[in-house]
């Protein structure tokens, strides 16, 4: 009868907190055809650059396990509320961490102002209620500022890659515009493809040719007479040799 009602509270309790607490930034539920639910890592939005799509995926990954990295109770909790414990030191690093490890890293997306100062507000929310022994850290827990800003770094991703896909679309059909409106500005469609485009650019591989010393076994050794000492380069020009043959390609100097 305890372990009932522990189930029945333990399935209450996650009910209510899912109104509470953000999506995971790196796994997505379904129910498979037998009823059971299961989870698989989200896809990347399409249209975007391989860029954009490998930050998002460092994002994702580093939010999952700073806010949702562990269970207990239905309430998952990550490094963060770890951290976070251990008094001041704890919230200092929280804050750092979330920064850099989150922040720091989708602003490598141009992303534009207005997004960066709501991703600073919620690492602000998170580092004020983490001030607040324990009840402070439950809040912070439950918040998951890092999660909130994978999922508007995930949300913006996804209009610049639709605004990429009708660019392309209207340009396939010869109805692009030519002066790009101020919300296409924000959103750069297509940013980062030129980085792309500049790493798969071939590169002019220039030829160098070596010679080297002959040793003294075999400078001892009596030379056949194809071996006069003779010295061939390569050169683009056009020769003839006293046979009236024509070599085009190399040049020969014999020395005695």
């Amino acid at each position: 009868m305890t372990s009932y009602l522990q189930k029945a509270g333990t399935r209450l309790f996650e009910k209510n907190l899912e109104q509470y607490r953000p999506e995971d930034p790196l796994y997505e539920f379904y129910t498979d055809n037998r009823g059971k639910q299961r989870r698989r890592k989200r896809a990347i939005p399409p249209g975007l650059s391989a860029r954009d799509a490998k930050i998002l995926k460092s994002v994702q990954r580093r939010a999952h396990y700073l806010d949702k990295g562990f269970s207990i109770c239905g309430l998952r909790f990550g490094w963060t509320f770890i951290i976070g414990v251990i008094p001041g030191a704890g919230d200092v690093a929280d804050v750092t961490l979330n920064y850099l490890l989150v922040v720091r890293k989708a602003r490598q997306a141009e992303l534009p102002a207005w997004l960066v100062r709501r991703m600073l507000l919620n690492n602000a929310i998170s580092a004020l209620s983490g001030l607040v022994p324990v009840a402070g850290d439950i809040v912070m827990a439950v918040f998951k500022a890092n999660s909130r800003n994978a999922a508007l770094l995930e949300e913006f991703l996804r209009i610049r890659g639709d605004e990429f896909l009708k660019l392309q679309a209207d340009k396939a059909q010869g109805t692009s515009q030519s002066v790009p409106g101020k919300d296409s500005q924000q959103v750069k469609p297509g940013a980062g493809m030129s980085d792309n485009a500049a790493a798969t650019a071939p590169q002019q591989k220039t030829k160098f040719v070596s010679w080297s010393r002959p040793s003294r076994k075999e400078k001892e050794r009596a030379p056949t007479p194809g071996e006069m000492g003779r010295f061939v380069e390569d050169v683009e020009l056009g020769v003839t040799a006293p046979s009236g043959e024509a070599k085009s390609s190399t040049i020969t100097v014999q020395k005695r």
